[in-house]
């Protein structure tokens, strides 16, 4: 079910996503943590966490793709704000169906990467992209909060508005 917002929440999301991509786009060179080139390997990360602990995700918008055309149809545009506490994992999931921009506002937070035999660390001002046969977890090891905008399309056999 795609959550409905009001003007208000609409022009919040419009304006984080638009900094989203300022962010992206004034500061190239502060592009997320990358695997180091001699960890990249096949199904190197076995699978970590299923199930989410100590964050919370908040729609903040969403936008039904279905009058793009019929290859749209189901899809959502959306943007969400995901807090994770100390400690806080956002489970194992893919992005074979679902690519993902997401930018770290605050704090820090680790990736589990299944492409990469070591954790990747992302500080805030960091902005990573998520796609393809990418699976992985994310886990805050840090003490204080890591806030997280994540702007993706989800498909129309997602229907959890939270799916992560």
């Amino acid at each position: 079910m795609i959550q409905k917002s009001i003007a208000g929440r609409l022009s919040l999301a419009a304006a984080a996503a638009l900094g989203l991509f300022a962010s992206a786009l004034a500061a190239p060179s502060a592009m997320a943590g990358e695997c180091p080139k001699d960890q990249i390997a096949a199904n190197a990360m076995a699978p970590g966490a299923t199930a989410p602990e100590g964050v919370t995700d908040e729609v903040l918008a969403s936008i039904d793709l279905s009058s793009k055309g019929s290859a749209w149809e189901g899809n959502a545009l959306r943007l969400r704000k995901l807090i994770v506490q100390p400690g806080g994992v956002v489970p194992w999931h893919s992005h074979e169906a679902r690519p993902a921009n997401i930018l770290v506002v605050e704090g820090t937070i680790t990736e589990y990467r299944s492409s990469c035999k070591v954790p990747i660390e992302h500080k805030a001002g960091e902005v990573t992209a998520e796609f393809g046969e990418l699976a992985h977890w994310w886990k805050n090891n840090g003490s204080k909060p890591a806030v997280l905008y994540s702007a993706d399309i989800l498909p129309p056999m997602q229907d959890d508005d939270h799916a992560m």
